[in-house]
């Protein structure tokens, strides 16, 4: 037997390479392509990138032409580096860098000499490329921002890396790959498919014709338009009430997820990310580490949501059964929770309802509600967990399979939280009491707090957020058509809708309605601690506003958070009224806030945010301006006198 199983293991591998090798030269001719690779030029046609529309059927997003100079190392001759460099405007130092760094990848294959120049550019070069061999010119197509708005959203067009490039069939080096926003989301959609040309050369290296006859050639495929769910004009209004403000709004319509504006502050055109400045603006963007205008707040930031969350508290204090909607507490103005600890309230005190502890902020209301939903279970572990379940319900501590390619999950603590912090146990309710009111160790996105709106505003259900509204020639993912369910009983959402709704009326949000606009919604108050110069700071709280309009049969659910901006009717409430008049009404009645939010600016509190070396610089621009301006003044007023300068002079000493 041993003697025949040798001889046996041997014919069958000599015929199965055998057939290997005459399936590979025969049959197969791809194996033969790339065999003769040396012979053959491959010349690619790139497609246009698919357009971007909003809601509206606005063209957001078109292309521009672009020209790339590639190189071949190998083919490059002798040529006159001084005129070459002046055509396009490179230094020899750059052009000898860019020749190594190509030589470097492949002294055989074309890589880019230089990316993205346009029509102006090229112009000259092209006029005399033949006396350049070894390089040649390679169209392609870049984006053609029709707006100066919505950076977040779109993200950009970038070369794929070598990373990209190892993990991928598709691109090779000098391909355009989107990055960020739905250009990285539905990059596979947008990009199209790139068509590829087999050129025969001869032993001189000429151009001979098509390899095969053109049998392995493809033709290019335009890439996929695609309309996004963004209100186009509401978005760019959310950007010009948001400047010189950091922070950021989310608005959804509740019926379906839809994202109709997803605002991040500060921001930038999308049109300097295009073109040969690309690099150095990118760069500038990306070392800004103050403002952060590469950091989308609306998605990534997570914040304390403060008071809005009392929302929360109440709807799973009626599901288990430990309030109704006549249930009162007292609130002291304060809650005293344990010996010597007592939380602050700006509410009016007395004797509280939940309808008036919604509509006037209540924190010993809310208090009151989550310590009882706690207590109600022997182990405050296991209280915390059903505490926990039940948020989780609404998609919060968790990422909310959204299609956008960056996000944070926020957190809600669970008992192995506390478990953590408190590893001798002993801890209890009034240990974790700041939950109830959204500061603790809760925190959320912009998104998420826009998010769980529209679940009240449904009574109970949201689908999950997105921003992708129609994809030429291809559905939407069905995901985004499932709807969730909360673990609250649809009867618990009315009465604190109601006390929403006064909160406008006669609450912490009175005076900020329109009128003929029924507006349900929740101020909020956030407090800010920042490390500086290693020592943790309170700075000014956070403006945080969540609201749904109109009461019946909601259009809009947003939620506004503004850092540094006080309390939550000061900034973010003014712009959250703002928003939803905008999308209802296509038109602003509430001019008076208007003019105070598109004038009004923060940068006073963020500049505490610099380092001490900048700060002192800013102070003392604004003490020489402020000099200057009294020396102008007093020249002004010694060479025309007016009366009671005098005495005006005095009063403003």
């Amino acid at each position: 037997m041993r003697k025949i199983l040798l001889p046996t293991i041997v014919i069958i591998t000599a015929s199965l390479l055998v057939i290997r090798l005459f399936y590979l030269q025969i049959i197969n001719d791809t194996f033969k392509l790339k065999s003769e690779n040396n012979a053959i030029k491959i010349d690619y046609t790139y497609p246009e990138r698919g357009y971007i529309y909003d809601r509206n059927g606005k063209l957001l997003v078109a292309n521009q032409p672009s020209y790339d100079v590639m190189v071949v190392p190998r083919n490059v001759k002798k040529i006159d580096t001084l005129e070459f460099c002046k055509l396009l405007d490179i230094t020899r130092a750059e052009f000898e860098k860019k020749i190594e760094k190509a030589r470097t990848y492949s002294p055989m294959l074309p890589s880019v000499f230089l990316a993205q120049l346009n029509k102006v550019e090229i112009a000259a070069f092209q006029e005399k490329l033949r006396r350049y061999q070894g390089f040649y010119i390679q169209k392609r197509s870049l984006r053609d921002y029709q707006i100066e708005y919505a950076a977040n959203v779109f993200g950009f067009i970038t070369q794929v890396n070598d990373k990209i490039i190892e993990n991928s069939d598709y691109y090779i080096p000098g391909d355009l790959i989107g990055r960020q926003g739905v250009e990285e989301s539905y990059e596979d959609k947008l990009r199209g498919q790139k068509g590829v040309r087999y050129i025969q050369k001869d032993k001189f290296n000429r151009e001979i014709g098509s390899y095969k006859d053109g049998k392995f050639d493809t033709i290019s495929k335009q890439g996929e338009d695609i309309t996004l769910t963004i209100d186009a004009e509401l978005q760019k209004y959310g950007e010009e009430l948001m400047i010189n403000k950091r922070g950021g709004i989310v608005a959804i319509e509740p019926r379906t997820g839809e994202i109709l504006a997803l605002v991040t502050a500060p921001s930038y055109n999308p049109s300097i990310l295009v073109g040969r400045q690309r690099s150095k603006n990118y760069t500038k963007l990306y070392r800004d580490s103050i403002a952060k205008p590469l950091y989308d707040r609306g998605l990534l930031a997570e914040y304390p949501p403060g008071s809005p969350f009392k929302i929360l508290t109440g709807l799973i204090a009626l599901q288990e059964g430990v309030i109704d909607e006549t249930t009162t507490f007292t609130c002291h103005h304060g809650f005293s929770y344990a010996r010597g600890r007592f939380m602050k309230c700006h509410c009016h005190g007395g004797v509280l309802d939940l309808h008036r502890g919604i509509y006037e902020s209540c924190n010993s209301y809310f208090s009151h509600a989550y310590m009882n939903t706690i207590n109600k279970y022997k182990n405050p572990s296991d209280g915390v967990d059903v505490w926990s379940n039940h948020l989780k319900s609404f998609g919060l501590g968790a990422f909310m399979g959204y299609d956008l390619p960056t996000g944070r999950k926020g957190n809600i603590p669970t008992s192995k939280t506390y478990k953590r912090i408190y590893p001798n146990g002993g801890w209890r309710s009034t240990a974790i009491v700041s939950n109830a009111i959204g500061q603790g160790e809760v925190l959320m996105t912009p998104v998420q707090l826009a998010n769980f709106m529209a679940t009240i505003a449904n009574r109970g259900y949201y689908y999950t957020p997105h921003i992708i509204k129609k994809i030429k020639g291809d559905a939407i993912d069905p995901k985004f058509r499932k709807k969730h369910v909360t673990t609250i009983d649809r009867k618990y959402f009315e009465p604190i809708i109601s006390g929403m709704f006064d909160v406008y009326n006669k609450g912490t949000a009175f005076g900020l309605g329109v009128e003929g606009i029924d507006i349900c919604g929740k101020t909020g108050t956030a407090e800010n601690f920042a490390k500086i110069n290693g020592k943790r700071i309170k700075l000014q709280d956070h403006s945080i506003f969540v609201a749904f309009a109109p009461k019946d049969n909601p259009k809009i659910a947003i939620a506004v958070f503004v850092e540094n901006g006080y309390w939550g009717k000061r900034w973010a409430g003014p712009i959250t009224t703002l928003m939803i008049e905008k999308y209802l009404r296509k038109k602003i009645t509430r001019t008076d806030f208007e003019k105070r939010m598109l004038e009004g600016s923060l940068k006073s509190q963020y500049d505490k945010l610099l380092p001490k070396k900048q700060q002192d610089s800013i102070f003392r621009r604004k003490d020489s301006v402020s000099e200057r301006k009294k020396v102008r003044d007093s020249i002004a007023n010694a060479k025309n006198p007016k009366k009671g300068t005098a005495k005006d002079s005095t009063k403003t000493r």
